[in-house]
């Protein structure tokens, strides 16, 4: 399989992010990333692009050699009727059989997860980020965390030297 740029593989979804999964960033170290395709009702489409979808605490299961995406909330849509859909049904990700075999194999035999990590638009059509992924400890997140701030920190200081070499240089000049 061919490496993919820096950019994308950062994420999948690029600039037209419908909703992110922050928090399964935070929660998992990702492994792997992959695009999948969603099966949803027209409700739920016209719902997803007004941005009412919530991937906070949503997983993937696979049932019957079929990937589900289970506790994605999609709120209703607002000039629905009656027939407006189910919140949080579970929906059903467009993935080639050897995608759901390997994505399968590699959660039962490494207990990894299978995490959205975005929905977005590609075209006319709506596409989830999935995560292959395994859990960060709460040792890891500390670190990550100290990490960040590290950098953060350097990175004000470097700015903070550059503004007193330029201000130095419009003084003499």
């Amino acid at each position: 399989m061919a490496r993919r740029s820096k950019q994308k593989q950062r994420s999948l979804a690029g600039g037209n992010a419908l909703a992110v999964n922050r928090k399964a960033r935070r929660e998992y170290r990702v492994l792997e990333r992959l695009e999948a395709g969603i099966e949803l009702l027209g409700t739920e489409v016209k719902s997803i692009r007004g941005g009412k979808i919530q991937l906070r605490d949503s997983y993937v299961a696979f049932r019957d050699h079929e990937a589900w995406l289970l506790e994605a909330h999609i709120s209703a849509y607002s000039h629905g009727n009656r027939e407006n859909h189910d919140l949080e049904r579970p929906r059903r990700l467009l993935l080639n059989r050897r995608e759901i075999d390997r994505l399968f194999g590699r959660t039962r035999d490494r207990g990894l997860t299978v995490v959205p990590l975005s929905v977005y638009l590609k075209g006319n059509r709506i596409k989830v980020e999935l995560a292959l992924a395994e859990g960060r400890k709460l040792h890891d997140k500390r670190e990550r965390e100290r990490e960040r701030t590290l950098d953060r920190e350097a990175g004000e200081v470097f700015r903070g030297r550059r503004r007193m070499r330029t201000d130095a240089s419009e003084e003499t000049g």
